[in-house]
């Protein structure tokens, strides 16, 4: 067993021995990555170009949200790229808890994120009268502050334990570098380890999964009792929220389940594609949702395109 204090290097086990397929894993992932990039921040940038019909505060909510994604994807990408034409597959300690870093920052702000574009939807619908008044400006930024604040301090509390731990292992059994992995290499982890991550959880993801449920749950309450045409709108609005809600979710019980106790059973590229599902299809699914699914994005994209007025 090495001396905590040797370590410090971690090797990234999973990848195994790629063989001729790295170039073809490579030119895919690579692929991949500068589309989720180009969507997001043409995205960002038809929303920010178009003032006067896209400067609403569900689309400001949305160019944040775009923000995380490219945030998200390159926190993993360019780890994955890099180590496909490694042969020892290592990653120094820094720069596995960099990715730590920026991969447990955005989750939280993933969550929260949406959370604040349901409280927007709610107010929308619910208060249609008041809307202006409510979500302005000044509310739209402080919202947008609050989720990137609840986010780094969600993971500045999880992980200030990670960061004082020993390690009397460098084996990582993932692709990237995994907190719960990096707790099970310590040489000894703490009660407070758990606490850690319970408290991570319910800040990152149960409080703002329950705000979304509240708002929508008063937003179907408020659509049973009026015009078809009211329910329309709601529901173009509010389903591309509950996908990427419902996704996330999905994602969180992949990235939960321990794998590893069923290594038997569960080919290796399936072991280690599931936990990074979020990362995977999140990135890429919000700006496919949400700019060729609205409307006012889809015509302000197409009139950007053309040229025209």
């Amino acid at each position: 067993m090495e001396n905590s204090s040797e370590i410090v290097s971690f090797v990234l086990a999973a990848y195994g021995n790629v063989g001729d397929f790295k170039y073809l894993y490579f030119i895919i992932i690579l692929f991949w990555y500068v589309s989720i990039c180009v969507a997001n921040i043409v995205l960002i940038v038809v929303i920010h170009v178009d003032r006067r019909r896209l400067h609403e505060p569900m689309y400001i909510l949305l160019c944040s949200l775009c923000v995380n994604e490219i945030n998200s994807s390159t926190s993993l990408y360019p780890l994955l790229l890099s180590q496909m034409f490694s042969d020892s597959h290592e990653v120094t300690l820094p720069w596995c808890f960099l990715q730590m870093c920026c991969m447990y920052i955005s989750a939280p702000s993933e969550f929260w994120g949406l959370a604040a574009m349901a409280y927007d939807r709610y107010i929308s619908i619910c208060h249609p009268l008041r809307y202006n008044v409510i979500m302005n400006t000044k509310r739209v930024f402080l919202l947008i502050l609050l989720v990137w604040i609840f986010s780094l301090v969600s993971f500045m509390f999880s992980f200030s334990f990670i960061f004082s731990l020993k390690f009397c292992r460098n084996i990582i059994d993932n692709v990237y570098c995994d907190h719960q992995l990096m707790f099970k290499l310590s040489c000894s982890v703490s009660t407070q380890s758990y606490i850690s991550e319970i408290f991570f959880a319910i800040v990152s993801i149960f409080i703002p999964f329950t705000l979304i449920s509240v708002s929508y749950f008063k937003i179907l309450a408020v659509c049973r009792k009026t015009s078809i045409e009211n329910k329309q709108k709601a529901v173009t609005t509010c389903t591309p929220q509950i996908v990427s809600v419902s996704n996330l979710f999905v994602g969180c019980i992949f990235h939960s389940i321990d794998f590893r106790l069923l290594i038997a059973r569960v080919p290796d590229e399936v072991r280690i594609i599931l936990p990074m599902y979020i990362l995977i299809c999140q990135p890429m699914l919000t700006p496919f949702l949400y700019g060729f699914n609205l409307p006012k994005i889809r015509h302000s994209f197409k009139r950007l395109l053309f040229n025209r007025k």
